[in-house]
């Protein structure tokens, strides 16, 4: 994988790039709809290719080392036969899903042993088989094994997962640099900082990941219910520290306005189901506010539900269209208002670029941030 720095704001630190992966260039900055189990839901892969017009997508470790499982995977040819998208793949480590399965999990120096949501069945998984799993599923940047602490985290408890963390990033490294990919294209490692909210261990975990001089790197532990200035102040530290001639990935953030405010903070790559997951409870977000298109004031409101978009979808469909559908509880209406928050999830970060490379980011942000915020 190669970085290209193209440009960085002059009133911000926002950046534009170029990532170049085996599987395709992606410009930064990015977000990547999230694949949990092999698709995103309600999405069909042409439609992420060529309407929404995604360039990366993201791939659940978790969730695929069970459901198909290694096995289907690895005689599939890796996720990118398997489902079918042949543009770049990230995975994450399943750190944060099993941070998630708290009852039913044991965290140890070892790893983390679990039990699956699916039948009971209990899996360990190690720094080193984290590694060998994500080889097997085949992405073209995988995450180090890491444990995502909760907020909010005593001092104590963030201190010593820390520690852990980096330990485990010191054994997913010796891993993966003594392993080859599967199937004839390049991976990437990417550790991740970790620290809560202590900016003392903040500092101190982005210099250690600095000094793994991986291609990329991550922060993890943020958008888990810390108050967003708190999530702003640890980014802007981070990105402090981070090599600049590094990409960024700031791991599942997060509302469109979290998007803009971290691109101005130097973040390159962002992830979050908010779009395909509110978009399923009939929450769009549009260029110029939020609407709760199951509310009656749409019930006759025949108008696009972004006038202003060419996503297919919002020219073919009316608000009263699509809110029929949701209180029908049809599936297009799930698939039209996740290809709509995708499309404009996708417009945004693209739209950034754009202003950052002519110089208009600073002013275009904050006029944007305040459109961003109405309810409509």
């Amino acid at each position: 994988m190669k970085f290209k720095l193209e440009v960085t704001d002059t009133l911000t630190k926002a950046r534009a790039g170029e990532i170049t992966t085996d599987h395709g260039i992606i410009k930064t900055p990015i977000f990547m709809p999230v694949g949990t189990a092999g698709t995103v839901k309600a999405v069909h892969q042409r439609e992420l290719a060529d309407d929404i017009q995604a360039q990366i997508i993201l791939g659940n470790t978790y969730h695929l080392y069970l459901r198909p499982g290694l096995n289907t995977l690895e005689l599939a040819g890796g996720l990118h036969k398997f489902n079918g998208w042949d543009k770049p793949l990230l995975t994450d480590s399943g750190g944060y899903q099993v941070y998630s399965l708290s009852e039913v999990r044991k965290i140890k120096e070892e790893g983390v042993t679990f039990r699956s949501h699916i039948d009971g069945s209990k899996h360990l998984f190690t720094p080193e088989n984290v590694m060998d799993t994500q080889r097997t599923i085949g992405a073209d940047i995988i995450m180090a094994f890491d444990e995502c602490t909760p907020y909010p985290c005593e001092y104590g408890y963030a201190r010593r997962s820390l520690d852990m963390t980096h330990r485990w990033l010191k054994r997913c490294c010796d891993r993966f640099d003594h392993t080859e990919p599967k199937y004839g294209h390049s991976q990437t490692l990417f550790p991740i900082v970790q620290g809560s909210v202590y900016k003392d261990l903040r500092k101190q975990s982005a210099e250690i990941i600095a000094s793994f001089e991986r291609e990329g790197n991550a922060i993890g532990g943020l958008s888990v219910g810390e108050p967003d200035d708190e999530m702003y102040a640890m980014t802007d530290l981070v990105c402090d520290i981070l090599p600049k001639d590094k990409p960024r990935y700031l791991m599942g953030v997060g509302t469109p306005i979290n998007l803009l405010e971290n691109i101005a903070l130097g973040i390159d790559m962002f992830d979050c189901v908010m779009p395909t997951r509110n978009a399923r409870n009939g929450m769009l977000f549009t260029k110029n506010g939020i609407i709760n298109i199951r509310n009656e004031k749409w019930k006759n409101d025949f108008s696009a539900v972004d006038e202003d978009s060419d996503l297919f979808a919002d020219k073919n469909y009316s608000k009263a269209y699509l809110r029929h559908l949701m209180h029908s509880k049809e599936i297009l209406g799930s698939q039209i208002a996740t290809l709509h928050n995708l499309h404009f999830y996708l417009w945004l970060v693209n739209e950034a670029r754009e202003k950052i490379i002519s110089g208009e980011f600073y002013e275009w942000k904050n006029k944007k941030v305040k459109q961003l915020a109405q309810r409509l």
